[in-house]
């Protein structure tokens, strides 16, 4: 008998099968929560990790091309960012032909816990988003800033993200609040999906350059690092055609298994949160409050906030 049997675990109509279980993805040791001891985690946890929070993951997945990041010899391997679905997936995964210069491709789309699972057998750590559906490929209903700070100085990241919800709120756009797992915090805005991806990238990045120029010594939209120095950069170039974000709930390639977390707002002020504050420990436990409660149904038109915008901006 091998040391390591599979496992098979049931998952509405479909049953996937779990090999290796026991692989450690995640060594124990240094780098976990904010440069603490992380814990070992194995294939079968990252699998339990994922039933758990299926039904709060799931909607944020439907109907989305995804880019998934796999590391077959967990966090210390190679990484692989697969974008066409292979061949021997099961039949009953979904799958997405959008377009790319010269031709198409085929992305996996997580539309079940069948899904979902299996991807985590495929060591599938960190599932990358479409911020439009397969639908509508040209036409987002998310829009994404990322708070990416110069160093790993989360208190930049906080001032940041305060300041962002208060323009956004001045907007009148709801917007939500989600850990990266990594350094930062996005900030999230519904949209109701009637503009296209460059419509929606120059409306980010004014909000991005009205933020900016209000506050020149903490915040910038230079692309290029060395343009930055020590500042906070709002980085909005995820909002285009096939560019990716990480989904809410998904795990990071990251010693520890930190988690892309949902937060409420006030959150913002605990002394305990920093972008790794959630790992597959714990991050099912924060998202069954369901901080984005009712967030994702109020997507809006950009219209009338870009004309406050403009107003703003003179």
């Amino acid at each position: 008998m091998s040391d390591d049997p599979a496992r098979t675990v049931r998952a509405g109509r479909h049953s996937v099968r779990v090999h290796r279980p026991d692989k450690v993805l995640f060594p124990g040791g240094a780098g976990g929560d904010e440069g603490g001891a992380g814990e070992e985690y194995t294939k079968g946890d990252l699998v339990d990790y994922y039933r758990s929070v299926a039904p709060l993951i799931l909607p944020h997945l439907r109907g989305r091309p995804l880019m998934l990041e796999r590391h077959p010899d967990g966090v210390g391997g190679p990484r692989f960012m697969q974008k066409n679905t292979p061949d021997h997936y099961p039949e009953w995964i979904e799958r997405a032909e959008v377009g790319k210069e010269g031709g198409t491709v085929r992305h996996t789309v997580c539309e079940d816990t069948a899904t979902l699972l299996y991807l985590a057998d495929q060591a599938a750590l960190t599932l990358h988003r479409w911020l439009s559906r397969a639908a509508h490929p040209d036409h987002p209903d998310r829009l994404v800033f990322d708070l990416d700070p110069a160093g790993d100085d989360f208190e930049a990241v906080r001032e940041a993200a305060g300041l962002l919800g208060e323009l956004l709120d001045e907007l009148k756009l709801p917007s939500a609040l989600m850990t990266t797992g990594s350094r930062g915090l996005h900030v999230i805005v519904p949209l109701d999906g009637s503009r296209d991806f460059d419509t929606v990238r120059g409306f980010a990045r004014d909000v991005a350059d009205t933020l900016a120029a209000a506050h020149p010594d903490r915040l910038t939209t230079a692309a290029r690092k060395k343009d930055r120095g020590d500042r906070l950069y709002l980085d909005v170039q995820r909002n285009g055609y096939a560019q990716t974000s990480v989904a809410p709930l998904t795990v990071r390639a990251l010693p520890g298994a930190p988690v892309a977390t949902p937060l409420a707002w006030d959150q913002l002020a605990d002394p305990a949160l920093h972008a790794r504050r959630w790992t597959i420990a714990d991050a099912a436990e924060q998202a069954r409050t369901r901080p984005w409660e009712g967030i994702t149904r109020r997507a809006r038109s950009l219209g009338p906030a870009r004309r406050r915008l403009d107003a703003l901006r003179g």
